[in-house]
């Protein structure tokens, strides 16, 4: 491609295209390799792309004679949007395959960004309620508890959206979420109503927790992405910290009142908490899902997968493997698994991924961590240590499902190769076919 006007044009729909997948929690790696794709599908080869979180940056020099043609663009906004991350996805596709050309593709990607959004705004809001109400079920809650979550779900979001359009930063917005939840919660708890003041506080820690993109960091970080993924650290380490500010501040007011909140320490599981806590985290991660949204297809798969996942990690964190390494193992099985559910629903990955983790998002040991501050220097180190657990916890979510999302890929590569090696199905004699070469060899 010599004409610099389409060159120009190629240039401006990768980076419209590599803003928006940045500004959905889409990690650098798989940003900067989409941009090339892209590039290439269309016919500019020597390309390159930089990435630094709040800007890409994209530069095409045909030979070296010709001067380089540099092209930069701005993040604007961030928010989770998995409507336009599919509609995106399809559109890469289709570009990959041939299905449209230059024209056609910047139209299709004029339409994605500028169209409404098909889910009202409102029904988000509801979404979100569920999905706290999710979580305290999950938590064991009694109707009570699911409705106050409820509540203060949707109250939370809808101050947090007036602030966001006032330009607030995104630290106030987790101050004021944290605060409205332990005090809206404390007050209620005040009340003859039989509320579980903490299982409240700790849905709606969960909530401020989902939107947070630690597994965005860590990915950037393991692909050697480490200034986009320093930034992504700062602003969820600054998010959370404004929930811890929010929380303890509400905390607080209920020590001065002379309140008593007891930490939650969940025991041993029976058969009926435990079918509680599968159905909790399937309703909050489908909720989640459909506040995010994502289309409608893929909600009973997300569902079904957050239940399995948030199954194995309790058994396993019941046989003593420690918290850490069970909710490790069952985010690698979230990863192994969601590559291939995501293919048969025609969503990305991450649309199976992020909400498959929310209800292993490490709300109770932030929350203890933070009852066990409030009551009296003794028992600051016990504190400390519930929130260093939620730090690895985490950490572990985030790097167990990046490797299962690693093993998948090649894993789904050879069950396709061995799909079609195969005739028919085989009971008996080997798998693998001998080759005419093998038999040559052999017999020579």
């Amino acid at each position: 491609m010599t004409d610099e006007r389409e060159v120009n044009l190629t240039l401006d729909l990768c980076l419209r295209m590599g803003e928006l997948l940045l500004s959905t929690g889409v990690g650098a790696a798989d940003v900067t390799a989409t941009m090339l794709s892209v590039s290439r599908s269309l016919g500019l080869r020597n390309v390159d792309v930089d990435i630094i979180f709040t800007s890409l940056t994209m530069s095409y020099q045909d030979t070296a004679e010709r001067q380089a043609i540099t092209a930069r663009r701005q993040v604007q906004q961030r928010a989770i949007d998995y409507e336009q991350l599919t509609r995106a996805d399809h559109l890469i596709r289709a570009i990959l395959n041939g299905e449209t050309d230059l024209r056609g593709a910047r139209t299709e990607l004029g339409r994605i960004t500028s169209s409404g959004r098909r889910r009202p705004r409102t029904a988000i809001t509801f979404g979100w309620g569920v999905m706290a109400a999710g979580v305290g079920l999950q938590l064991g809650g009694n109707g009570w508890v699911l409705l106050t979550a409820f509540v203060s779900a949707m109250l939370i979001d809808r101050l947090q959206l007036r602030m966001s359009r006032r330009r607030m930063p995104g630290f106030y917005q987790q101050v004021l979420g944290g605060g409205v939840a332990s005090l809206l919660a404390i007050g209620v708890g005040a009340t003859p109503l039989h509320v579980n003041v903490s299982a409240v506080i700790t849905a709606n820690i969960v909530l401020l927790l989902a939107g947070i993109g630690f597994m965005s960091a860590l990915q950037d970080a393991l692909t050697s992405f480490y200034i986009t993924a320093g930034a992504r650290l700062t602003e969820a380490l600054l998010a959370t910290a404004g929930i811890i500010a929010g929380v303890s501040g509400g905390l607080g007011v209920a020590q001065v009142a002379g309140l008593r909140i007891p930490s939650i320490n969940p025991g041993r599981y029976s058969l009926q908490t435990f079918g509680m806590l599968v159905l909790g985290a399937a309703v909050a991660a489908a909720a989640f899902a459909y506040a995010s949204r994502a289309p409608h297809r893929i909600l009973a798969p997300i569902a079904l997968v957050a239940g399995v996942a948030i199954a194995v990690s309790r058994m396993l964190d019941q046989l003593g493997v420690g918290r850490a390494w069970s909710v490790a193992w069952a985010a690698l099985l979230v990863g192994v698994v969601a590559y291939a559910i995501a293919g048969r629903f025609s969503v990305p990955p991450l649309v199976v991924v992020v909400p498959a983790l929310v209800p292993m998002l490490p709300g109770i040991s932030i929350y203890t961590g933070l009852s066990l501050l409030a009551m009296d220097d003794s028992q600051v180190p016990a504190g400390l240590l519930a929130l260093g657990t939620a730090v690895s916890v985490a950490i572990a979510l985030a790097a167990g499902v990046l490797l299962g999302q690693y093993l998948s890929q090649p894993l789904k590569r050879e069950a396709r190769r061995l799909e079609a090696r195969l005739s028919g199905p085989r009971l008996v004699g080997p798998v693998r076919q001998v080759t005419r070469r093998r038999e040559s060899r052999r017999v020579g």
